[in-house]
């Protein structure tokens, strides 16, 4: 953060909640944009636990000078449920990470996916017309998987130990992208594009989201994970020859258009 961060009684606050909350990267790099172009704002992390959601968003309607809620793991489903309104991504994924006051309601969007799709593009890759894999459909994955299929996917299959989730997002992107989805497995071969969304890898001991001895030099891999910068499935993948993109390029992707959501630069859709 290189411009002076103002601190005031007209200051905006812009909460990221989350459980955990350490892993997060964004109130420095969010406030750092709001500083950079003189907005009185700063985004601060809160360790919300999800049985304390409710009461929570609750008291933020109440805190006027909170002017939207960034929202990460485990709350982004449940947070939907509050808006009043959602862009058509949210509305498809089932999840939103971010909700911008409008009065007493919350305006939500699911911008997931375009970060993490403009991470990729950011390596050189182009996911129009390529058969893709995504293993992991919460509310980051939901968000991508819209993602992938908005920027012409020719397939996609999911893949989640939850079933139950994987088959409601299929059966909502179905509706979006008739014929688009279907089940997929930890088995990359075939895919142009390996995506991961799920947490694995965050931990040390963790297994990888997919078989990373049956990936080839010619596809692709995405990750979530920030942390380690290079996660344990890059790693794989970079051994195999394959082009990479960690969490890292999803997060530098994403944070402008948070920050400009956030100071209301940038309008959501809905």
């Amino acid at each position: 953060m290189t411009a002076q961060l103002r601190i005031d009684g007209e200051t905006k606050i812009f909460p990221i909640i989350g459980h955990p909350i350490g892993q997060v990267k964004s109130p420095t790099s969010l406030s750092g944009i709001m500083a950079e172009r003189n907005f009185n704002g700063m985004v601060l992390p809160v360790h919300i636990l999800p049985e304390d959601l409710a009461a929570w968003l609750a008291q933020a309607k109440a805190m006027r000078n909170c002017g939207g809620i960034v929202v990460t793991v485990p709350h982004k489903a449940p947070c939907l449920q509050v808006c009043s309104r959602v862009s058509a991504r949210a509305h498809a994924s089932g999840a939103v990470n971010i909700m911008i006051r409008d009065g007493d309601d919350w305006v939500g969007d699911a911008t997931d996916g375009h970060g993490y799709l403009d991470g990729i593009a950011a390596e050189g890759f182009d996911v129009a017309g390529k058969p893709a894999l995504l293993v992991g459909t919460g509310g980051a994955g939901s968000a991508i998987a819209y993602e992938i299929l908005a920027r012409g996917a020719s397939e996609l299959a999911l893949h989640d130990i939850d079933t139950a989730r994987r088959d409601s997002l299929i059966v909502r992107l179905n509706t979006a992208f008739p014929g688009k989805v279907r089940i997929g497995s930890t088995d990359p071969r075939g895919f142009a594009l390996v995506a991961n969304a799920t947490p694995l890898g965050m931990r040390e001991g963790d297994p990888l989201p997919v078989q990373t001895d049956l990936l080839t030099a010619d596809q692709f891999v995405a990750d979530v994970v920030t942390r380690p910068a290079v996660p344990p499935l890059i790693a794989a993948a970079r051994a195999k020859g394959c082009g990479t993109m960690p969490g890292s390029g999803m997060f530098n992707a994403q944070a402008v258009l948070l920050a400009e959501l956030l100071m209301g630069v940038r309008r959501i859709d809905a």
